[in-house]
Parts: structure tokens; sequence; C-alpha cells
């Protein structure tokens, strides 16, 4: 008994010891400069994000954050680099709304969605718009989503690329409001709009970031927006819900992830930095701009909203046969 008692009292004071070093390492972190992956390429949404909180982090860290783009496969390219990196917290990803999806619009992907990272924050979310031309005989969605029922398939709407955010948004109204409107893929927002504004198609989806400035030029006009609550930047236009799709509820968000297995303790403090950069005027300026909102959540709860939007999203895209081109 002596014996397993020293064995017992080793154990505890290694783990004594190891709790000890991990809270040190908290404190004092970051050491040396982290590495934030982007699944996209420079200048988009995303890219543009994360160098903005990055400026932001810097100012807390004492060191600016490298950014890395790595993108290809929808942003399995970099979530997959990002499993292969030490779980330490000095190579994080910041991803889109499409990460928890890929699994089910790619044949395979190297990893698993959850299991294989760590939710750290979502930071941000950002509703899409549906746009018309000006001069649309639809006044409201109720009209256009009338006519689309009355003859299915008749009507198309433009959008940024298979399993993208708007065509998602897209195969959700189709889904829920019981119509078929056509997808039309363009190689971005920018093309599908230009396409609306040119009377070539009835009406396209964008993530509000694309559409703002067309909307406020007077180019096109939103019928409605996606997400459950009326946006800041369009605070007259209403939502789907509200314009006879009850429950429909579709955003463009981005948030932080780590490897797995990160410990606890480092995974608290970049929570508090993130939420924290959040804060700094200039990005709150940025995700204004995009209309986008400033979320801030915890771990936990950002990823149970991922996995509530795999489970939300499973059904809609296997019964609109999404799949990556």
């Amino acid at each position: 008994m002596p014996g397993l008692n020293r064995t017992i009292g080793r154990l505890m004071v290694g783990a004594g010891l190891l709790l000890a070093s991990t809270l040190a390492q908290a404190e004092t972190f970051p050491s040396k400069p982290v590495h934030i992956l982007v699944p996209y390429a420079a200048g988009g949404a995303v890219d543009v994000l994360a160098r903005t909180m990055g400026a932001a982090l810097a100012k807390t860290w004492g060191q600016q954050p490298v950014i890395e783009n790595r993108p290809g496969a929808g942003g399995i390219v970099a979530s997959q680099a990002l499993t292969q990196a030490q779980p330490d917290g000095y190579t994080l990803i910041l991803v889109a709304s499409g990460h928890p999806l890929n699994q089910f619009i790619y044949p395979s992907v190297p990893y698993d969605t959850f299991k294989d990272f760590t939710a750290i924050t979502e930071v941000a979310s950002s509703p899409l718009a549906i746009v018309v031309p000006k001069e649309s005989p639809y006044k409201d969605l109720g009209e256009l989503l009338a006519a689309a029922k009355k003859e299915p398939e008749k009507l198309s709407y433009g959008m940024s690329g298979n399993g993208t955010s708007a065509h998602l948004a897209g195969a959700l109204l189709n889904h829920m409001a019981g119509v078929k409107i056509v997808a039309i893929p363009y190689k971005g927002g920018a093309p599908a709009l230009t396409a609306v504004i040119a009377g070539e198609i009835p009406l396209s989806i964008n993530p509000l970031a694309e559409a703002i400035g067309q909307l406020d030029g007077g180019a096109v006009k939103a019928l409605a927006v996606t997400s459950a609550q009326r946006s800041k930047a369009l605070p007259d236009v209403p939502t789907v819900a509200e314009s006879g799709v009850a429950g429909y509820d579709v955003s463009v968000w981005w948030g932080f992830l780590g490897p797995a297995r990160m410990p606890p303790e480092i995974v608290a403090r970049l929570e508090t930095d993130l939420k924290a950069a959040l804060a700094d005027p200039t990005v709150a300026a940025t995700l204004a701009k995009i209309g986008a909102t400033p979320v801030g959540s915890s771990s936990k709860d950002f990823d149970a909203y991922m996995h509530a939007e795999a489970t939300k999203w499973e059904p809609v895209l296997k019964a609109a046969n999404i799949r990556a081109e």
C-alpha cells in the first residue's frame, strides 16, 4: 500500500504540474506569431475579415498574426492543413458557413467535420438578399412565390456557384415554399447581379456584402433578406419569414476553429481575445459596411450551432441533389 500511495502521489503531482504549465502558457499566449488560415483567395469577404480581425488582435497580442490564404475545394484544402497543425493555439482557421456542409457536398473530405476541430467562436453573420431588377413586376416576395407556384421552373435565380450560400438559400426557399425556381450558376455574385440588372434573369440571391452597393445605387431592389431578423443595413426590407415562409432563416456566417484537442485554457484565452477584437472600431466599421452583425459566441455555443447547421441542411442538400462540380 505505501508503494501504491507513492505512485498515486506522483501522478497527482504530475497532473498538478501539467495544469500549472498549461495555465502559464495561456497567460503568456501568444509568445510567437499566430497563423490564421483563410480558405479563400485574397480580397474576398473572409480574407478581408481575417486581416481586419488580425490587425485588432495585434493590439492585444503585441504582434501581428500571419494570414495565410489557402484556397481550394470549398475550404477543404485549408481545413485539412489545420488538422495537421499542433493543437497549441498558434494555428487557427477562419471558416465560413459552408464548413459543416462540405461533408454532404463533396464525395469525401479528408477529416471528420467535428471531431478533428475545436470550435472557438462565431465572429459574425450576415443575411443574403433576394434582389430583382428595379423595374421588376414583382412588388414583394409573396407575389414572386405565387408566380413560381403557378408556373413551376419558369422563374430562375442567379447565384455564385454550386454549393455556395446563395445556392443553398435558393434551395431552402424552394424546399420550404414548395416552389421550383431554377438555379443558374455564375462565376460570382457580381456577374449574377449584372444579369439581373440587364434583365437576363428575373432575380438573384446574393450575400449582402455583394449586393449592398447596387441596392444603395438603385440598380436593383431587394424583395427580402434571408435572416430571421431584418438587417440594420436594410431596415425597410422584410425577411423571407415575414413574406410568408415561416421559419426560414439563412445567413452567411464566419467563425474561428483550431485543431482538435486544444487545451481548454488556450481556447478560453482565444475566445476572450477574439470577442474583444470584435469591439475594435475598425472591425465594427468593416462589419457594418458589409451588413454583418458581430456575434462573439462561446466555444460551446459555436460547436452546437455548427452541428445544428449540418442537421438543418443535410436533407435540403440531398433533396436538391447539390454536389460539388
